[in-house]
């Protein structure tokens, strides 16, 4: 104690105490600080930050779960059993999850901001180019079926709706009758949307042929259907693999229902199944009619014997009476004789030309005393020359101009004449009333109806019934057949599949080539069929031998070898049919 205070005493002699006034004593105090404050001010200020910067990754940490948890539900909202949807279109897995069907959003993109998910149903309201109604419903119309329905509908922009349909390393197969023709469906170049409407790809050999469905099958159990609503224009990319599907009103043949916006809107379903059979089954089932019956067994048993590829329009009495006199000769009896263009005076007349068929009706009494059958060829045009074209137009039978008011030339393969309004009762009646009375008159016991394209429909026209897709038109053609359907044939069909009568394919030419030749008959045969269209008439054998058309033989016949496949190939068809006769080559044929 004492040495402590010695120290006190000598530290107070050091230093000279000066008196601060109380108010002073504050100020200095925090001006200065003791050294000690200093030192622990100036260790605490990493602490601080520390602290600061651990809130500041605390909260990014918060967010950034937010953030997560937000896109999870996001990403759960975007799926729909097996099927998962981002903005520029949509995939479906399988089971095993690997990618088994891709649709790409071409024309716009989705606003996924927009979606919403409410049972079996997702749909979005925006897009980058506006308002629209986007859904996609999943439908499990069976235990081994999932099916989806996609629509994608304009609510104020007029322009195209587009989605590219990736092939995913599979077949695909279906759609429509082509001039070339494989199995499975080949993509060649590229080819911008075009109408999906029925045409003659004889003469036009770039368009879609006179049977079609908008249906198609993938080698991996996956369908599509397109809608019957849609203006459906189909192109496809042979660099991208993919089919291009448009809905467009815009230079389109189609046209928006009658009272209804030109705005386009593109749907369809995606179904998936076990395996390709039972989908296939399940398609067919839900959107093929089926046939009311089947067609005559005698033209599944019996060749048919045709007059058009022999005699061509020069066929007379004589030459028809000869040509089944060497049918006979030949063996070949209970057959169907089928005489083809042109044994009227005039195209759009229902009786013969009494130049070149003087005893029609001894005609027919020989032919059916023989054991023929007899169809006679028949079509929708009345030339403006015949007698029947005048009545047509007091009538008002006639497809018209777009303002109703005239009737509508149109050029056929045969000259220029009207085309019958077959969306017209009375055109139908009057129609079937001129083959009812052929068939009394003589017979007959059915009709070959050929054309019946939209085609052949001026590009601008009216019908008594307004027409939003072209190709109904086609539909309604093949109806006329139904009364003579045991025997009767069409080259034509768009949801005809009930119509029970013999779908034959477009003219062959006489080659072997993958275009209207030899190889494209069973690739055509199958894609038909898958269509729903079993009663196949694979057109003559030997092809039609058309000058410049024509695999080399004498005297303008196809070339024998060629002429023999063919016959072998036929006689694996639902039915054969002839015009140039075995015997035109040498006993051996």
């Amino acid at each position: 104690p004492h040495s402590e205070m010695e120290t006190l005493l000598k530290i107070g002699s050091m230093y000279h105490i000066v008196p601060v006034a109380p108010g002073e004593q504050q100020t200095a105090g925090a001006a200065g600080g003791s050294p000690l404050k200093k030192k622990l001010a100036h260790e605490g200020r990493p602490l601080v930050m520390a602290g600061m910067f651990g809130c500041v990754l605390v909260l990014a940490a918060v967010i950034a779960w937010c953030y997560y948890s937000a896109s999870l539900r996001k990403a759960q909202l975007l799926k729909a059993e097996l099927l998962d949807l981002n903005k520029d279109g949509f995939i479906i897995r399988n089971q095993a999850g690997a990618v088994i069907f891709s649709m790409t959003f071409r024309s716009g993109t989705l606003d996924l901001d927009s979606c919403s998910k409410e049972g079996n149903i997702l749909s979005c309201t925006q897009s980058d180019s506006g308002k629209l109604n986007f859904f996609i419903q999943t439908v499990r119309p069976k235990d081994t079926v999932m099916c989806y329905r996609v629509r994608w509908e304009e609510l104020k922009n007029k322009r195209s709706v587009e989605h590219a349909m990736a092939y995913n390393d599979s077949h695909w197969y279906g759609g429509a009758e082509t001039a070339i023709q494989y199995w499975p469906v080949r993509i060649q170049g590229e080819e911008e949307p075009q109408p999906f409407i029925t045409s003659d790809v004889y003469s036009n050999r770039n368009a879609f042929g006179g049977i079609l469905e908008r249906y198609w099958l993938s080698s991996n159990a996956t369908a599509i259907k397109i809608n019957d609503s849609v203006p459906f224009h189909l192109g496809w990319s042979e660099k991208d693999r993919t089919l291009l599907f448009q809905a467009r009103y815009q230079d389109s043949p189609f046209r928006p229902p009658e009272g209804l916006q030109a705005l386009p809107e593109l749907s369809y379903r995606v179904c998936v199944g076990s395996d390709v059979t039972s989908i296939h089954k399940y398609m067919v089932r839900r959107y093929f009619p089926k046939p009311i019956k089947v067609p005559s067994p005698e033209v599944f048993k019996q060749p048919l014997w045709s007059t058009w590829a022999i005699h061509k329009t020069a066929v007379t009495q004589e030459k028809l009476l000869s040509y089944a006199s060497d049918i006979t000769k030949h063996g070949f009896t209970c057959s169907h004789l089928e005489l083809d263009d042109r044994y009227a005076a005039d195209y759009g007349e229902f009786d013969f030309d009494p130049q070149k068929f003087p005893n029609a009706s001894g005609m027919f009494d020989k032919l059916r005393e023989d054991g023929f059958q007899v169809s006679l060829w028949t079509h929708p045009f009345i030339n403006y020359d015949s007698i029947n074209f005048g009545v047509a137009v007091e009538k008002g039978l006639f497809v018209r101009e777009p303002s109703g008011e005239l009737p509508a030339l149109v050029r056929w393969w045969n000259g220029i004449g009207g085309i019958l309004d077959f969306t017209n009762p009375e055109a139908r009646e009057w129609y079937s009333s001129q083959l009812h009375m052929l068939k009394l008159r003589y017979n007959v016991t059915s009709f070959k109806f050929d054309a019946g394209e939209t085609s052949y429909l001026p590009r601008q026209f009216s019908t008594l019934v307004p027409l939003s897709d072209p190709s109904t038109f086609t539909r309604r053609y093949t109806e006329m057949a139904i009364p003579f359907s045991e025997r009767a044939e069409l080259r034509v069909g768009y949801q005809s599949q009930n119509i029970s009568c013999f779908f034959r394919i477009i003219d062959r030419d006489s080659v072997w080539g993958y275009e209207l030749g030899l190889k494209s008959i069973i690739p055509t045969v199958l894609t038909i069929s898958i269509l729903g269209y079993q009663f196949v008439l694979p057109d003559m054998i030997g092809g039609n031998a058309y000058p410049n058309r024509t695999t080399g033989g004498l005297d303008g016949l196809p070339d024998r070898e060629l002429y023999i496949r063919w016959l072998e190939l036929s006689a694996f068809m639902p039915a054969m049919q002839f015009s140039i006769p075995p015997w035109a080559y040498d006993n051996e044929v």
